[in-house]
C-alpha cells in the first residue's frame, strides 16, 4: 500500500516517466516489399502478388476472427494504450482528473478477485426491478429505465442530427432489441447453428443466474420467439442503407398512436426526454413498430420479463464474473465469428477504457504518440486530393450543368478533421473509483446516454468527433460534410514520413479519396450541402449516376469468396463506390505531385507500381470462415481481399502499369469498367 503514499506532484512526475518509457516507438505494419509473392502475376491474382507472403506467414491468432493491417496497427496502438492506462494507474493522481479516472476505471477492470467475488450480485437490483414488472405501464417504465443504462431491448431511441434539417438534432426511433447480427440470422437456413446455439447460450446465462436447467431452457425458447416476431418486422441491412425510406417525421402523438402499447408520452417522461423539440420524432421503420405493438398487446408480460432479463445480462456479461464473460465471448464471437480464444485481460481492459472514457484516454495517447507534424502533411495531401476532385467536378462529361453546380457547391462546404478533437470532453461528472469495475462501466455509459439525449433541439456541434483519437478508421458524416481521420489511422501503413510519396498516395492518399468521395457515392449524394437529405439531382443526372453504380454492383456480386457464398453488390456498393474514387483521385493527384521530379525505380518497382501495391498492403489479411461469412451478410465493406484487387479492374492506369491484357483474370472489358467520379 506504500505505493499511494506518495505527493500528488510526486506522483505526476512518475507517471510522467512512465508515460515517456510507454511512448518508445512501437513496431508498426509499415509497407514492405517483402510481403509481395513476386511469382505470383499480378494480372492473375493482383492480391496475391502484392501479399501473398506476408498472408502465408501471418496467421489469424487465436484472439482475432481476422488478421490484417488494421489490426496490426491496432495492437500497436493497444499497446501503446496500455502503457497509458498501467502507468496512470500505479500512482495515485489528482482526484477527478483524467489521469485518475484513466487510471482507475484500468485498474478496476483488471481485478478480477473483486469481479469473481462479486458474480452477478451488481445485477440484483436491476433483476428484481424487472421481475416485478406486472402492467403495461411496469414495462414502459422499465424500457425508459434500461435504455437510459444502455442497455439495448426492443427498439432503439437515439438523438442526432435531424437528415432533413441537419442543423439542428432530433429525436429518432429506430428497429432493435435483436441479438443476432442482422434479420438474416433468423430465417436464412445458412445460420441454422447459430440460432441452435443462441438457444444454448441463452440457456446458459440463465443458469448462471441462478436458473434450473429446465426453466432456463424454456426462457430461452421465449426470448428467441420473442426476438423472432421482431426479425419478421425488421429489414434487412439492404434495406437499411436507404437514408430516404428510412425516414418518416411525425408528430410524436402520431407515433404514440401507432404503438398505443409502448405507452410512448410515459415512457419519453421517464427518459427525460421533453420541451418542443420532442414534438416530433423521426421513426426509421414504421412496420417495425407495427409489429411491435402487436407483440406487446399479445405477448404475456412473463415473456417480457424473461427477454429483458436476458438483455441484462448480455449487456452486463464483460463487467461479471469469468463465467459470464466467456459464455457471452463464446457465442457472440467463437460461434458467430469463428474467434476460439479471449483477448488476454489487459487489451479487453484497454478496449473498455477506450470505449468509456474515449476521449479522456485519446487526450493521453494523443500527447505522446501524435505527431503535430502530421497534420500539415495531411492538410498537403487533403489539399492536394481536393484540386483533383474539384477539377473533375468542373469537367465531368456526363453530368449537367445544374448537378454539376450543386456538386462544386458541396464541395466548396466539405470540411476536414484531423487527429483529435479541438476541445476535448469533460468527464467530470463521472465517477470513477477503484474495485468497482461493473459500477464504474455503467456510470460512464449513463453519462454518455444523457450526454447525447441533453443535445435534443440544440445545434450540431461539428466539432465533436464520432470516433476516438486512437481508433485505427476514419469515417464521412453525410450531414456534416466533412471527413475525419483520428490519430491511430495516421501511421504506417497508411501514413509513412520515412517513404517515398507513391506509397502515401496508394495509402493515406486513397484512404482520404474514399473519405471524400463517400460524399458522393449512393447514399452520400443524396446529401446537399448543408448536409441535408434533399434531392439535388436532375432526373437526368440520377439516371446516368444509377446506370454507372450499376456496373459495381454487378462486378462486385461476382466475387464468390465462399464456396456458394458471393459478396452482395448492393449492400456494399457505397464503399465500393468510394474505393474506386478514392484510388482513381489519388492516383491522379500523386501523378501530379510528381511532375517536373526524377521518377526512379524502387525495390526495381515504377511510382505507379508501388501506389497499386501500396493499396493492395493496406487490404492484406487472413480472415476466419465464420467471421466471413457473417460480414458479407451484415457489412456493407467489401472482404479486404476483394478490395485489394476489385476496384483496380475499372484503371486504366493499373492495366498500364502492369500490363493486363484482354484474358487475363485482372481484366475488364472497356464497356464492363465503371467510371464515376
Amino acid at each position: 500500500m506504500q505505493l499511494f503514499a506518495v505527493s500528488v506532484m510526486s506522483a505526476a512526475v512518475a507517471t510522467a516517466s512512465l508515460l515517456a518509457q510507454a511512448s518508445e516507438p512501437l513496431p508498426s505494419p509499415r509497407f514492405n516489399v517483402e510481403f509481395m509473392d513476386r511469382e505470383a502475376d499480378p494480372c492473375v491474382d493482383f492480391a496475391r502478388y502484392a501479399f501473398g507472403r506476408w498472408q502465408e506467414d501471418s496467421p489469424v491468432p487465436a484472439d482475432r476472427a481476422r488478421w490484417g493491417s488494421f489490426d496490426e496497427l491496432d495492437e500497436a496502438n493497444q499497446i501503446a494504450l496500455r502503457g497509458i492506462a498501467e502507468a496512470v494507474s500505479l500512482r495515485r493522481q489528482e482526484p477527478g482528473s483524467i489521469e485518475q479516472k484513466v487510471g482507475d476505471l484500468y485498474s478496476s477492470a483488471m481485478d478480477t478477485a473483486t469481479i469473481e467475488a462479486a458474480r452477478f450480485a451488481p445485477l440484483q437490483s436491476d433483476l428484481d426491478r424487472i421481475a416485478a414488472i406486472d402492467s403495461p405501464e411496469a414495462l414502459s417504465a422499465a424500457l425508459a429505465y434500461f435504455h437510459n443504462l444502455g442497455v439495448s431491448a426492443g427498439f432503439s431511441v437515439s438523438v442526432g442530427p435531424d437528415s432533413k434539417n441537419s442543423s439542428f438534432n432530433a429525436l429518432s426511433v429506430q428497429q432493435g432489441g435483436m441479438s443476432l447480427p442482422s434479420r438474416n440470422y433468423y430465417f436464412e437456413s445458412q445460420f441454422e447453428n447459430v440460432r441452435t446455439e443462441f438457444l444454448t447460450h441463452v440457456a446458459k446465462m440463465f443458469m448462471l443466474a441462478g436458473d434450473a436447467p429446465d426453466a432456463a431452457e424454456i426462457g430461452a425458447r421465449t426470448v428467441f420467439n420473442l426476438e423472432l416476431s421482431l426479425a419478421e418486422n425488421s429489414r434487412n441491412p439492404v434495406a437499411l442503407r436507404d437514408p430516404q425510406t428510412n425516414y418518416h417525421k411525425m408528430p410524436t402523438a402520431e407515433f404514440a398512436a401507432l404503438v398505443p402499447g409502448l405507452l410512448v408520452t410515459d415512457y419519453l417522461v421517464d427518459r427525460g426526454i421533453d420541451g418542443p423539440a420532442a414534438a416530433e420524432i423521426i421513426v426509421g421503420q414504421p412496420e417495425f413498430f407495427t409489429g411491435l405493438q402487436q407483440q406487446l398487446t399479445t405477448r404475456p408480460i412473463s415473456d417480457w420479463r424473461t427477454y429483458l432479463r436476458y438483455r441484462l445480462l448480455r449487456s452486463a456479461a464483460a463487467t461479471l464474473s469469468a463465467a459470464f464473460e466467456q459464455e457471452e465471448f463464446r457465442f457472440y464471437n467463437t460461434v458467430i465469428r469463428g474467434t476460439p480464444a479471449m483477448e488476454p485481460r489487459w487489451r479487453r481492459a484497454v478496449r473498455s477504457v477506450n470505449s468509456e472514457l474515449g476521449e479522456a484516454l485519446g487526450e493521453l495517447y494523443v500527447a505522446q504518440y501524435y505527431p503535430e507534424a502530421a497534420r500539415a502533411k495531411m492538410e498537403e495531401m487533403i489539399h492536394n486530393l481536393s484540386e483533383v476532385i474539384r477539377d473533375r467536378l468542373a469537367k465531368l462529361e456526363w453530368m449537367t450543368e445544374p448537378t454539376r453546380q450543386r456538386a462544386l457547391e458541396k464541395f466548396a462546404r466539405f470540411t476536414a478533421k484531423i487527429g483529435h478533437p479541438e476541445e476535448w470532453r469533460d468527464y467530470s461528472a463521472v465517477n470513477i473509483r477503484r474495485g468497482a469495475y461493473f459500477q464504474n462501466v455503467r456510470e460512464a455509459t449513463q453519462f454518455e446516454v444523457e450526454r447525447r439525449l441533453s443535445k435534443l433541439g440544440e445545434p450540431v456541434d461539428k466539432k465533436e468527433w464520432g470516433m476516438t483519437p486512437p481508433t485505427v478508421n476514419a469515417y464521412f458524416s453525410a450531414t456534416q460534410n466533412n471527413i475525419n481521420f483520428p490519430a491511430g489511422i495516421l501511421q504506417p501503413p497508411f501514413f509513412d514520413f520515412t517513404i517515398d510519396d507513391a506509397v502515401n498516395y496508394g495509402g493515406i492518399g486513397a484512404v482520404i479519396g474514399h473519405e471524400i468521395t463517400h460524399g458522393f457515392d449512393d447514399r452520400g449524394r443524396q446529401y446537399d450541402a448543408e448536409g441535408n437529405l434533399k434531392d439535388w439531382w436532375s432526373e437526368v443526372d440520377a439516371t446516368e449516376f444509377k446506370a454507372r453504380a450499376k456496373k459495381l454492383v454487378d462486378q462486385y456480386s461476382q466475387a464468390e469468396v465462399l464456396p456458394g457464398a458471393h459478396v452482395n453488390g448492393e449492400l456494399t456498393l457505397g464503399e465500393n463506390i468510394a474505393d474506386l474514387g478514392g484510388l482513381s483521385i489519388s492516383y491522379e493527384a500523386l501523378q501530379r505531385s510528381l511532375q517536373g521530379k526524377e521518377r526512379p525505380l524502387i525495390d526495381g518497382l515504377t511510382p505507379e507500381q508501388r501506389f497499386f501495391i501500396s493499396w493492395a498492403q493496406v487490404w492484406r489479411a487472413n480472415i476466419r470462415e465464420a467471421a466471413l461469412r457473417n460480414l458479407i451478410t451484415v457489412d456493407s465493406h467489401s472482404p479486404a481481399a476483394v478490395r485489394a484487387a476489385f476496384p483496380l479492374k475499372n484503371l486504366p492506369e493499373f492495366y498500364e502499369a502492369f500490363g493486363v491484357k484482354e484474358g487475363d483474370p485482372m481484366w475488364l472489358a472497356p464497356e464492363d469498367r465503371a467510371v464515376i467520379w
